[in-house]
């Protein structure tokens, strides 16, 4: 008996009930529509055709309706998901079949379908109501990046995924595949969004050791001392917010539930075998496709983002390291012995400390102070020496004081070294410092 059935003959229930009742005088029929909810006309109406045998009956009921769902449709797409779909959510394989095989019935009756086949199970029951914490009102406000290890290649081991999102939209602006989270992959992610969208406000990260320094476990981050990435966020001027509890992060988690369920199988349906072909599929095709169906409006119309004119972020967004160079003019890094080339700013730099920024792709940059002496690609070879032109290296020390100027000589070649003259050294001529001589007076013999 179907739930339709059963509703069926609780309503005649109640009304012969109700029926015997203002036959008996115990209710008037204006009391007894009111229960039933129906108007009195109607009550009449249904007195008159109880009378006669199952004149209450629900002519509908045993029909088939003439919207229902064309049976072979629901066995084609039950087929579908038994033979190829059988790891998919109901809604990613409702969204398959619309893409992929012209699908035109609804969600809820494919939900039903499969409910009915045996082939899903339904959701349980959700846990007590938890307030989410107000999204930011504007795009660029916060940001939200997080990793996730997980087998998303199938054939490949795990790796992580490393994702940035926004915290008024749920849009997510970079997803990267590496072979392990870390600052330089942090770097990577952080490059594409401020390249692409510009600087934001605030980003709010875990607390892992690349991202924060605790002192001890379990406890607050420093605020004094700072990894690489919190050395360029402050750079930048973006605020950095460590979270202290996963559900603190509640968005970007599930997000990431999200992602582990859907993108193993869209990889795999895209013929995705290799991690730089999976970066490059998911920049250009899975990103805009899961903007579209999960991101949602902010409160305020506008952008919290900011241009960087000056591309402060390329020099920011980097591993930054001192060192001092060697006597052959080496300088040693990670395992590499970096050349310096000659430069025009001084005949050497023994001993000078300079300071090296490794970049996402590997390649090295040395400056000293404002100036690239060199660059080199990742296996430590001489890309390009960038060296100034001349007249302009010691510009900012020509409006400086004399002294100053002296002082300058220590970082400029021997030749292009200001002539000192000191007061007072040069030889005086000698009409000047021979002293007049009188003469003896002559005497006159007459």
């Amino acid at each position: 008996m179907g739930t339709a059935s059963i509703h069926e003959g609780v309503r005649r229930m109640r009304f012969s009930d109700l029926l015997d009742r203002t036959e008996a005088k115990e209710l008037t029929q204006e009391a007894a529509s009111e229960v039933l909810g129906i108007s009195v006309r109607t009550f009449q109406r249904w007195a008159e055709r109880y009378e006669a045998d199952d004149g209450l009956v629900d002519r509908r009921l045993g029909r088939r309706s003439p919207r229902r769902a064309p049976e072979e449709e629901l066995e084609r797409m039950l087929a579908l998901y038994r033979d190829k779909y059988a790891d998919f959510t109901v809604k990613h394989f409702h969204e398959q079949m619309q893409k992929r095989h012209d699908y035109v019935l609804g969600y809820t009756v494919t939900k039903l379908a499969l409910h009915a086949a045996g082939l899903v199970r339904k959701a349980p029951k959700r846990s007590a109501h938890r307030k989410k914490r107000p999204r930011r009102p504007l795009r660029g406000m916060l940001l939200h990046q997080d990793g996730s290890r997980h087998v998303w290649i199938e054939g490949l081991p795990a790796r992580d995924l490393i994702v940035t999102m926004d915290d008024a939209t749920s849009e997510v602006y970079s997803m990267v595949l590496v072979e392990e989270e870390g600052t330089a992959s942090t770097f990577q992610a952080l490059r594409e969004v401020i390249g692409e969208h510009g600087l934001f406000c605030a980003l709010y990260t875990d607390r892992g050791s690349h991202y924060f320094l605790t002192p001890k476990a379990g406890e607050k981050v420093s605020k004094t001392q700072q990894t690489q990435v919190g050395r360029a966020l402050s750079h930048l001027g973006i605020e950095h917010i460590a979270a202290y509890s996963p559900q603190a992060r509640g968005r970007s988690e599930r997000v990431f539930g999200t992602l582990q369920d859907r993108l193993p199988k869209e990889l795999r349906l895209a013929g995705i075998t290799t991690v730089e072909a999976a970066n490059a599929w998911l920049k250009a095709h899975y990103i805009p496709g899961h903007n579209a169906a999960f991101a949602i409006k902010p409160e305020q119309e506008g952008s919290a983002f900011v241009a960087d004119r000056h591309e402060a972020w390329r020099e920011a967004l980097c591993v930054i390291e001192e060192r001092t160079v060697a006597n052959d003019n080496i300088v040693a890094w990670n395992g590499r012995r970096l050349q310096l080339p000659q430069s025009r700013l001084r005949p050497h730099f023994v001993k000078a400390v300079v300071r090296l920024h490794e970049y996402p792709d590997g390649t090295v940059s040395v400056f000293l102070g404002p100036h690239r002496l060199a660059m080199f690609s990742a296996n430590g070879q001489q890309i390009s020496p960038d060296a100034p032109q001349p007249g302009s290296v010691l510009g900012a020390v020509k409006d400086k004081p004399w002294r100053a100027r002296k002082r300058a000589s220590l970082t400029a070649p021997a030749r292009a070294a200001v002539k000192i003259v000191r007061v007072g050294a040069e030889k005086r001529a000698s009409s000047r410092t021979k002293k007049l001589t009188k003469s003896p007076p002559t005497i006159s013999l007459a």
